[in-house]
């Protein structure tokens, strides 16, 4: 009896937390909508209806064929004061995007740029080699070793050299590396907090966190980007991505949006705008690398008789203790090994594109029940789930068998690329149409150094006889192996170092 009293008690208690969530959106949403017209940012649309679609040769007539109309993504869920809009994946395309992107290639991925970067690749290779076999101390002369920490290491640390050039400072590197990891990581997780206020409002610690990585990483980048500029006036360095980004200058839409004519006006980018193309070049060029060495040694080492065709394939390709760019590209069998890898386990789980339902139905793809209005135009968001594009049974026999001698010489994928070509799809690990990733060449050569290094100076193997490896997929902004790789690690015979030349 003396519980009925509590029901009153209790009823109150939740309407009051009701009414006081409502008072906090309303109060969250008149603020975000001052900051943003502070910032000239476009009021968000409403949530776009999914199709997915994975049918390749639907797909082939989308990206490919209809390029223009399927170019466009959707804006990602990321913190307001990441500018989400302004990087080179997510922002609208058209001239902005052409601009940005056209700087990437010309000043960091261009095939004449990539010999000046060979003393960094090998300084990260040579690196990770010495400090894995420092690792190595069992009086078997082999180790259990996680290799995720030290790979991801070498190779934040070369992307980082690219990105902020050659003279920045490893205390600098060590924590970019630690907050972008913690970004890229942990927010992909929770990457609805982006989409939903409510969402929000019931996590605000956990998006507190983001937004407090965010402010880190800014106030972590620009003083680099400072120093790096005054030390540019001194002409000494390799010329990094940073150095086109402060040099770069991008059309000025917010000028010539406001009136009837073209102006052609451009403007540098501003500091927010540097801080999230840095953060893009930091996690987009070490993941991908990374989860593509980590799942090809996790099959390696499932597969040994894979493996010992692969480091046969590597000493006797040429000099022992040499490989250079040329070289890396006539190892058939290594890029076999790679392509097999990515085919089954893409560095992107899905890729999104913000298009017209019309434009949809109008190439054959069928029109969706409902769609967000956008001033007259019903938008869809096209959802690609690109490791069943890899795996699908039309196209591939025994799609979910790790199997390298396909992409050879008169194999069933012979002439297939990481890239999709343009008469047909069978895997598209790095996108398709023109907003495929431009760092593709680059990635493939850094899998390439990083994997012929490994497999050339150690032995890989299951952690313990009879033990299987997790190949369980972890899917957010990367598809990663849930459970990092653990396998048993032990150096070979006569071990050389293994040297990059241009």
């Amino acid at each position: 009896m003396e519980a009925e009293p509590l029901a009153p008690l209790l009823l109150t208690l939740a309407l009051a937390v009701l009414v006081m969530l409502a008072i906090s959106h309303l109060l969250l949403l008149g603020s975000s909508t001052t900051r943003r017209r502070r910032s000239r940012r476009p009021v968000p649309t409403p949530p776009l209806t999914n199709v997915v679609i994975n049918d390749p040769a639907v797909l082939r007539r989308l990206l490919v064929d209809h390029a223009d109309a399927f170019s466009s993504r959707p804006t990602p869920p990321f913190p307001e004061d990441f500018g989400g809009t302004h990087s080179i994946n997510s922002v609208p395309y058209g001239s902005t995007w052409r601009a940005l992107r056209g700087n990437l290639i010309a000043g960091i991925f261009h095939p004449t740029r990539l010999g000046v970067l060979a003393p960094l690749q090998r300084d990260a290779v040579k690196g990770l080699v010495a400090g894995l076999s420092s690792s190595i101390t069992g009086w078997r002369g082999s180790e259990v070793v996680v290799v995720r920490d030290r790979l991801h290491g070498a190779v934040f640390g070369l992307v980082a050299r690219m990105c902020l050039g050659d003279s920045v400072r490893d205390r600098d590197v060590r924590t970019l590396e630690r907050e972008v990891g913690r970004f890229v990581f942990t927010f992909a997780a929770d990457s609805a907090l982006g989409r939903s206020t409510l969402a929000r409002l019931l996590h605000w610690r956990r998006w507190r966190r983001y937004s407090g990585i965010v402010n880190r990483l800014s106030k972590l980048i620009l003083p680099i980007i400072a120093a790096r500029q005054q030390s540019r006036r001194g002409g000494t360095g390799i010329r990094c991505y940073v150095d086109s980004l402060v040099d770069l200058r991008v059309p000025n839409n917010d000028v010539d949006a406001a009136t009837t004519t073209t102006t052609g006006s451009k403007r540098p980018l501003t500091d927010r705008e540097l801080v999230r193309l840095v953060f893009e070049f930091l996690g987009a060029n070490t993941v991908s690398v990374v989860s593509c060495v980590e799942w090809t040694l996790a099959h390696l080492a499932i597969r040994p008789e894979v493996q010992e065709k692969l480091h046969h394939e590597i000493i006797t390709s040429g000099s022992h203790d040499l490989i250079s760019e040329d070289r890396l590209r006539g190892l058939a069998y290594l890029r076999a090994t790679i392509l097999e890898s990515l085919r089954l386990h893409p560095p992107l789980s899905v890729i999104m594109r913000n298009v017209d339902a019309h434009d949809l139905a109008a190439c054959g793809a069928g029109a969706p029940p409902a769609a967000a209005d956008d001033g007259g135009t019903r938008r869809v968001c096209l959802v690609v789930k690109v490791g069943e594009v890899g795996r699908n049974r039309s196209m591939w026999t025994d799609p979910e068998e790790f199997r390298p001698e396909r992409f050879l010489a008169g194999g069933e994928a012979e002439g297939v690329g990481p890239v999709a070509g343009p008469k047909e799809i069978r895997m598209m690990p790095f996108g398709a149409g023109r907003r495929y990733c431009a760092g593709v060449e680059v990635a493939m050569l850094h899998v390439g150094y990083f994997l012929a290094a490994l497999v050339r100076d150690f032995e890989w193997a299951l952690p313990v006889d009879g033990h299987s490896i997790d190949l369980t997929e972890k899917h957010g902004f990367f598809m990663v192996m849930k459970t990092p790789l653990r396998a048993r690690v032990t150096p070979r015979a006569s071990p050389r170092g293994l040297t990059i030349t241009t």
